[in-house]
């Protein structure tokens, strides 16, 4: 029986997928769980795997944005017919890179025949597409020869992409420049890097990445798709810089020195944050903790030479363990009630240029001081670099929230849905305290500011269980 393939649904809040790259040909035999297809979504690039055996007969076009749940192809039986009412099949060979009439590399999709498909990972077509390296020409270490992003960076400058292959298409200039190749218009000296799918859409709408400013709001910091169509939806509709709508909910009171879109990671943090204060009874409560055992512990491992953890493992140490103790605060409100959840996945709130992440560490009661530091490191660089995957990303029960290394003490956290709670995390600074014959003595304290939701626990349990984290953050070696 034909079973359908469908754009799948990644993470809780994607809504749509645009197909990058098709991994197999059509009408090819498939295993379940084979990698089939590279999706983009609206925070990351991943290979898609089939659920199901049989033969493919792909109907998603590569570059194109479906919905989650919209058909993209067909899983057959050997020999069975395709369904009467489905889509004819789309074109898998790819897509050429345009030429550009400059020396300028451009973040372009990748060179590849009709007869012969280049396996190389989503970092490596990333990496050739930043350095204008054209991948036909590089030899794969990856498994099965599949072509790594340390095999692009090793490329020899002979073998950038400089010239075009026969038959490529030349990339007009964009819609506000000049109509011929002699525009005045001053080139980048290296292009914005852009998604593959952007990059197309951008040579089949006649927009040249070099020359064109267009805002990119993805989280690495490329262009996406979304992006172009957006800036020629605002040229078409608004003027250069338009909006596209016809006014502003509320009139602007002086002109505005630019204007951020709402949308990309920008959009997903404004519409999750609104509807986290709209759904949820948030309270906060502010506790201040010692840090003083803290401070001595980290010292020492520091003298001694070996793995040093930032503060910030410390008190995400001590918070996972205090959900053991207080598992209500590890929960989630459902149709059915509050449902406490029997594993703690702290995510780490990252800053980015952006906007925010939230990596997930998993198991995190279960980890040792310097093996938590070595995973908060690691996810907090693959946020940084635009190389979280989504599983990273999804399945957090708690989460924790640093900005003591801006100098704030206290502040109230947003908590990050499907949540009950956020923890954030003040600066330590020198407090005064009363010592035990009577006089002053100079202590380190910091200040946590609980956020947590009213209708799953109330004040006095939500203050019990900063208090808790406290007395772990007391005695370090409680943390491992």
């Amino acid at each position: 029986m034909a079973l359908e393939f469908t754009m799948p649904k990644l993470g809780l809040t994607m809504e749509e997928g645009t197909i990058l790259e098709w991994l197999v040909d059509h009408s090819a035999a498939v295993s379940p769980g084979t990698s089939v297809m590279v999706v983009e979504t609206d925070k990351v690039e991943t290979e898609v795997e089939i659920p199901d055996g049989g033969v493919l007969h792909i109907i998603g076009t590569v570059g194109e944005t479906y919905k989650c749940g919209e058909l993209i192809g067909w899983v057959l039986a050997e020999g069975e017919a395709l369904p009467a009412t489905s889509a004819p099949a789309a074109s898998t060979s790819g897509i050429q890179t345009p030429t550009v009439v400059s020396t300028a590399a451009v973040a372009a999709p990748t060179v590849r025949s009709d007869t012969e498909r280049i396996f190389a990972s989503p970092y490596a077509r990333n990496r050739a597409a930043e350095l204008g390296v054209n991948l036909a020409t590089v030899v794969g270490s990856g498994p099965g020869g599949r072509i790594t992003s340390e095999d692009v960076t090793a490329a020899k400058p002979s073998q950038l992409a400089t010239s075009a292959p026969a038959g490529a298409m030349t990339v007009a200039p964009s819609a506000p420049n000049a109509a011929s190749s002699t525009s005045t218009a001053p080139r980048r000296s290296h292009a914005p890097a852009a998604t593959f799918a952007a990059a197309e859409l951008a040579r089949i709408l006649g927009v040249d990445l070099a020359l064109t400013p267009i805002l990119a709001t993805s989280p690495d910091g490329r262009i996406s798709r979304q992006d172009v169509a957006d800036h020629v939806r605002a040229i078409v509709v608004g003027g250069p810089g338009g909006t596209g709508s016809s006014a502003p909910i509320a009139p602007l009171t002086q002109e505005p020195t630019k204007t951020v879109a709402l949308k990309g990671m920008r959009g997903t943090i404004a519409n999750r944050m609104r509807a986290s204060l709209q759904e949820m009874a948030q309270l906060t409560l502010m506790v201040d903790v010692a840090m003083d055992a803290v401070v001595a512990d980290r010292d020492a491992r520091k003298a001694g030479g070996g793995p040093t953890p930032g503060y910030t493992d410390y008190v995400i140490a001590a918070t996972a363990r205090a959900l053991r103790d207080h598992p209500r605060l590890n929960s989630q409100v459902t149709a059915d009630g509050i449902a406490v959840l029997p594993e703690i996945h702290v995510g780490l709130a990252v800053a980015l240029e952006e906007g925010l992440m939230v990596p997930v560490v998993r198991d995190t009661d279960q980890l040792n001081l310097v093996e938590l530091s070595a995973e908060t490191t690691r996810l907090a660089e693959a946020a940084r670099s635009g190389k979280l995957k989504l599983t990273e990303l999804e399945g957090g029960t708690f989460s924790v929230s640093a900005l003591g290394m801006f100098g704030v003490d206290g502040f109230t956290p947003v908590i990050n849905p499907p949540n009950a709670a956020i923890l954030g995390v003040g600066r330590i600074r020198d407090d005064v305290a009363w010592d035990d014959n009577g006089g002053i003595k100079r202590v380190k304290r910091m200040t946590l500011s609980l956020t947590w939701d009213h209708r799953v626990t109330d004040g006095a349990p939500a203050a019990a269980f900063v208090q808790s984290i406290g007395h772990y953050l007391d005695d370090p070696s409680t943390l491992g």
